[in-house]
């Protein structure tokens, strides 16, 4: 993954309202911590820093009056109704150093007809050099049978990376879709069990009335 350069600058006011203050200038406040370092407050170029977070586990080449840092978003803090992003720690790695992190998933290809594919894991825990970090892990389902299962063992990861998490784990699980009539008698015990009674359609209706009128047989002589 190409690495981003950030010019940043070192933050002196904390608190919320200086947080309040940081965004407002189209910056972002954030953390610098790893290798035994003491945290460094700094201030992030809102709109770079943004576009660069766009992509997992994006590589930050941070300078902070000439010294600079190799960091990786170690949590991204988000407004939880508007999206923008409130806070940043970034954690210093080095070159040729292996990481640990998650990495988000794509299914791809097609299950086999009237099956349903539910995907169990977003993202997948791996290892890998600090500056070959795979930003997603394609996944594929295609021909996949009803009862057919993808572990994280299966799944095939970039040269250089290895898994990190347990092997067992499921991925993705593919099941039979329901039927017009599973679906049918389950809404109808849904409802039954809920007290919800259905009104008669307009044709159920005539269909009952056309019973009730029709005249009773009788023997002719």
């Amino acid at each position: 993954m190409a690495e981003t350069q950030l010019t940043v600058e070192k933050r002196t006011e904390f608190g919320k309202g200086a947080a309040r203050r940081i965004r407002r200038a189209d910056k972002i406040p954030a953390v610098v911590y790893g290798h035994g370092e003491a945290p460094i407050h700094v201030t992030l170029p809102g709109h770079q820093t943004m576009m660069a977070l766009k992509h997992a586990n994006a590589l930050l080449d941070i300078d902070l009056d000439g010294q600079k840092h190799l960091t990786l978003p170690k949590d991204v803090q988000r407004d939880p109704i508007k999206g923008f992003i409130e806070h940043v720690d970034l954690i210093v790695v080095r070159r040729g150093e292996k990481v640990v992190v998650d990495v988000p998933l794509t299914l791809t290809g097609e299950a086999a007809p009237d099956t349903i594919v539910n995907q169990e894991l977003t993202t997948l825990s791996v290892e890998a050099e600090a500056t070959h970090l795979p930003e997603s892990v394609e996944v594929s389902v295609e021909g996949l049978e009803a009862g057919g299962q993808v572990a994280a063992g299966d799944v095939t990861l970039p040269a250089g990376a290895t898994l990190a998490g347990d092997a067992e784990q499921l991925v993705v699980v593919v099941q039979a879709a329901a039927s017009a009539a599973q679906v049918e008698a389950e809404l109808e015990a849904a409802e039954a069990e809920a007290g919800i009674v259905r009104e008669e359609s307009s044709e159920e209706s005539a269909q009952a009335d056309g019973s009730a009128d029709a005249p009773a047989d009788s023997d002719e002589s």
